[in-house]
């Protein structure tokens, strides 16, 4: 799998491939935003790039933004590969936590942190549009 860190140029990247994930997605501008801000980076998978994953690390912690496969290419690796990327370079970098909120309807991104040693530590009620709960998930470093 083909991966590469994220500039603010991909934005609009970003944003194309957050639609095809979320019902109410996030425009380029936003993704400006975030990937100009201190501890803030990015990924891409494959080529043309059909996965994306944003986070943010503070001081010795870090949260994933957002992570996002197109459907075609869900099962086939990009999901992981982007997770195991950005867990390298957060402990090569010193972060020793890692958080990440997900729907408690998805079940597929579950097994996907859980894969990973993602384990729940949190819930919150009717947190996402539709009224779904969020599942807040910790990994150590």
């Amino acid at each position: 799998m083909i991966l590469r860190g994220a500039t603010p140029l991909d934005t609009p990247m970003f944003a194309a491939l957050h639609a095809t994930s979320f019902p109410d997605p996030w425009p380029a501008e936003s993704f400006a935003a975030m990937l100009s801000q201190p501890g803030v980076a990015g990924w891409l998978a494959g080529d043309p790039p059909e996965g994306m994953l944003l986070a943010r690390a503070v001081a010795d912690e870090a949260e994933i933004l957002t992570l996002a496969v197109v459907p075609a290419a869900r099962r086939k690796g990009a999901g992981g590969a982007l997770l195991g990327e950005m867990l390298r370079v957060l402990q090569d970098g010193g972060t020793r936590r890692v958080f990440l909120e997900v729907a408690a309807n998805n079940a597929a991104a579950l097994a996907l942190y859980a894969r990973f040693g993602f384990v729940p530590c949190g819930r919150r009620a009717g947190y996402y549009a539709g009224g779904a709960d969020a599942i807040i998930m910790e990994r150590a470093l």
